[in-house]
């Protein structure tokens, strides 16, 4: 069994050594950092399966070290704030955050969390031991859209697009279910694997983010639609 990599980014040594106690108790090898350059410097030398990054920190705080992580990676990127509000939660996630938690938080809720996205990421075949194919790939698909469950890629007009592991499942519940319409608590809860609270922003921003990569015109979308007041469906072709 291979072991899965966190790295733990937070100004405040405590907080750190907490979580790194918590995740260890888990069987998750944890690699620390104080600050987003430690963060960036972290990652050149580590492989590393998710992230658990504070927002506010010195030299470069959790939302430029996100922006920058993105540019090269889509490893499962969890930021912790003091701050409660939603415009952060949703200014994080639009720099490419998959979750969002506030201190203080609940110990087995950051445990889950990250639980859940380290099956997400592992199940993308990111790391560990490859799963077996069959001979045949398994396509979804709808016209121009389409997913490997094979090799995990999402192909929009011929076109390999990079998508994190939640924006894959996404993808694939709403692609599995073509013209059925879920509502934001039902995609949350059948992809984040855990009961849905407040969770409009986190999965409209993933929706939009989801929008910006496969669709010609995002403001105008061919594949994934919003039926107002209900919720999300990708279009039967």
């Amino acid at each position: 069994m291979v072991k899965s990599n966190v790295l733990v980014v937070d100004d405040d040594k405590e907080i750190v050594d907490a979580i790194d106690i918590y995740l260890r108790n888990e069987g998750i090898n944890v690699i620390k950092a104080y600050d987003g350059i430690q963060a960036i410097e972290a990652l050149m030398e580590n492989e590393v399966h998710l992230i658990l990054m504070d927002i506010m920190m010195p030299k470069m705080d959790g939302l430029r070290t996100t922006m920058k992580i993105r540019e090269e990676k889509n490893i499962p990127i969890i930021l912790i704030s003091a701050k409660s509000e939603d415009t952060d939660k949703i200014l994080g996630l639009n720099m490419g955050a998959d979750d969002y938690i506030t201190k203080p938080f609940n110990p087995l809720e950051m445990i889950a969390r990250v639980k859940s996205q380290l099956r997400r990421y592992t199940m993308l075949g990111n790391f560990g031991v490859s799963q077996q194919k069959e001979e045949s790939n398994s396509i979804i698909g709808s016209g121009g859209l389409s997913l490997n469950l094979d090799t995990k890629e999402v192909i929009v007009d011929g076109e390999v697009i990079k998508v994190t592991a939640t924006e894959f499942g996404i993808l694939e519940l709403l692609l599995r279910n073509q013209g059925r319409v879920f509502s934001i608590d039902e995609i949350y809860e059948k992809v984040w694997k855990e009961p849905s609270y407040n969770a409009e922003n986190t999965v409209a921003v993933h929706i939009r983010r989801i929008r910006e990569k496969i669709e010609i015109n995002p403001k105008d979308p061919k594949y994934l639609k919003v039926v107002w007041g209900i919720g999300y469906k990708i279009e039967k072709y």
